[in-house]
């Protein structure tokens, strides 16, 4: 298995640890209904789903015979919107608690090296939109989180 198979299912396992975080794909999946795509990201009577998906990747040359490795992830949540039961706090603490999660073990397992970005600090999972959106035909809450993988080598 590639290093980046065994950083993809690390991080897959650290949102799995959320409580009520609902279905985690390693992929963003994809039909051709709505009535399909929505039966990917159903959890108990709700769209409540996760998937990962590479962004970028790269490596460069830290000093002579040793280099460093960034993979950018974006992580993507949605989540069944219901005004009457303030649906949206219930998906800021599911956003928080997997912000948590990563804080909490940042190497995901020994997966990688870090969360760290070694040029400017940015560290684990960042917030990059969260807000209303059409799901599947259905009014869904749905964010999209970066992180960032470093491994040297």
């Amino acid at each position: 298995m590639s290093t980046f198979t065994v950083t993809r299912e690390a991080i897959a396992t650290t949102l799995e640890t959320v409580a009520n975080i609902g279905v985690v794909h390693r992929f963003e999946r994809y039909a051709k209904n709505s009535k399909d795509m929505r039966a990917f990201y159903q959890w108990q009577s709700e769209i409540r789903g996760w998937f990962i998906r590479r962004e970028t990747s790269g490596e460069t040359s830290r000093n002579l015979g040793s280099g460093v490795e960034i993979i950018r992830w974006q992580v993507r949540g949605l989540m069944s919107l219901n005004d009457a039961a303030q649906s949206e706090l219930t998906f800021d603490d599911l956003i928080e608690s997997v912000r948590d999660a990563v804080r909490a073990d940042e190497t995901l397992g020994g997966a990688v090296d870090g969360t760290v970005l070694p040029a400017n600090g940015e560290a684990g999972i960042q917030v990059i939109d969260s807000g209303p959106a059409m799901f599947a035909n259905t009014l869904v809450h749905a964010c999209r989180l970066r992180l960032n993988t470093v491994r040297y080598y």
